[in-house]
């Protein structure tokens, strides 16, 4: 990174602003564990079904971790804000905008001040909207400011304005220049339009042709997955196999809960290339793990007239329960487009072996619910305690135990980053998310197109 700064100040090409955005969005904020301060790792990896947790080193410590390359990633944080603004001066002055992250910039030079705020992003957004304000004490002099408009953007849809007034756009890859004598109450924005889009692998070996990431504007995506990474594009265009994840799907989250022996455990879904299994796990302690991940299911209400899933009520307990529906699919978190069947099975079919009702808990508990198979009334999930496998039980049945089919609807142990997308693979679903967000779930950030 401080190579592209000094070659960007040497030559004000555009290409190395870029490379510095993808560098401190997908290097620098990713090799940090969330916002746990001190715990990091250098060696990001990249590879199908990795996990930062389990990289070279792992992740380091607060206090007791302190390898060589430890210190270069520490010392890479100072560059958040180092590169956002460039003063050009002489007798002609000019300010290059290269970074958008929301700042404050004192132009002392000119008597300027000039205040950058960014739109944050979800992935149903089409466009980045970035608002320049500009402020002087009194009348500034002539000056020329010079935004950056990345390479990612697409011309169609670009706008930029300043004080309410369109201007002509620059090309993706160029600066939109503006030379005034500028002062108070000066306002300019920028639309930038922001779309999906994928690159092949930086890699001319045979073997490797058909790789390809998945990128938003400069983000980079990243699957969850301990190892599948067959996509399922076709040569479709992108739109037409990935799909933004609304944000209202947070309302449908749920974690499934049973208390026993002082514990609490969690519904969870353990699946490999060769089985499928729902299993009690013990609760895992916060997020930013699979543990969290597989514990995590998405109840898509099914037939007319359900309730929205996320009305939510109180429950004499003080347990969060939320307004239950005739009927739902089970879909696990990082599978999008997949259900679990009433064999407990994953399917991306949604016929009437793929639904649930969720009915009030057989124990009578307030709160509490119990998953009844559609395709055989009658008939529930029934837990047999930590680690073991759940199995379908029917009402009425030798050992059958009400206890054992309720469960208690706890808040998600994850949710859907603002900027998630849903990917069709040759075999299963994919949640893709940008890569800086995770911390310790495997993921892939490379899939194969030659599936």
């Amino acid at each position: 990174m401080q190579v592209s700064r000094h070659l960007f100040r040497w030559t004000k090409e555009i290409a190395y602003a870029d490379y510095y955005e993808r560098a401190l969005i997908n290097g620098v904020l990713s090799i940090q564990r969330g916002r746990d301060p001190g715990v990091m790792i250098y060696m990001l990896p990249q590879g199908p079904g990795r996990s930062k947790a389990v990289s070279y080193h792992g992740w380091g410590t607060q206090y007791d971790s302190f390898w060589c390359c430890y210190g270069t990633g520490i010392e890479s944080f100072s560059k958040l804000g180092d590169s956002i603004y460039f003063e050009e001066k002489g007798g002609k002055p000019a300010l290059y905008i290269v970074q958008y992250i929301p700042s404050t910039f004192n132009w002392r030079s000119v008597g300027l001040t000039v205040t950058q705020q960014v739109k944050p992003l979800s992935s149903s957004d089409q466009n980045l909207q970035v608002s320049l304000s500009i402020s002087a004490k009194t009348n500034g002099q002539y000056a020329t400011v010079n935004v950056r408009i990345p390479s990612w953007a697409s011309p169609n849809g670009a706008k930029a304005t300043l004080n309410d007034k369109d201007l002509q756009m620059a090309s993706p890859g160029t600066f939109l220049s503006v030379t005034k004598q500028w002062g108070s109450g000066d306002h300019l924005t920028l639309q930038l339009p922001i779309s999906l889009r994928t690159e092949a692998i930086k890699d001319d070996r045979p073997e490797y042709a058909t790789l390809q990431a998945v990128l938003f504007g400069p983000f980079l995506l990243a699957g969850l997955t301990t190892g599948d990474w067959d996509a399922k594009a076709g040569g479709a265009a992108v739109s037409e196999w990935i799909t933004p994840v609304p944000a209202s799907y947070n309302s449908q989250l749920v974690t499934l809960t049973q208390e026993s022996g002082g514990s609490t455990l969690v519904l969870s879904l353990l699946s490999t290339a060769k089985a499928t299994s729902l299993t009690m796990q013990p609760r895992p302690e916060g997020g930013g793990t699979d543990a969290a991940v597989h514990a995590t299911f998405r109840l898509v209400p099914q037939g007319q007239g359900a309730p929205p899933m996320g009305e939510r009520r109180h429950t004499t307990n003080g347990t969060a329960a939320t307004a239950t529906p005739a009927s739902a699919l089970i879909e696990p978190f990082d599978m999008p487009g997949m259900a679990i069947t009433n064999n407990l099975t994953l399917s991306a079919e949604k016929g009437p072996s793929s639904l649930f009702n969720v009915v009030p808990g057989l124990d009578g508990a307030p709160g509490s619910v119990s998953l009844e198979l559609a395709a055989r009334p009658g008939c529930f999930l029934v837990t047999a305690g930590a680690k073991a496998n759940v199995q379908g039980g029917c009402g009425g049945g030798t050992g059958f135990s009400p206890q054992a089919a309720s469960f208690i609807r706890a808040e998600p142990l994850r949710r859907y980053h603002p900027i998630s997308f849903a990917a069709k693979g040759a075999r299963r679903g994919f949640l893709l998310e940008p890569l800086f967000t995770l911390r310790d779930e495997f993921y892939t950030v490379y899939f194969n197109f030659g599936a």
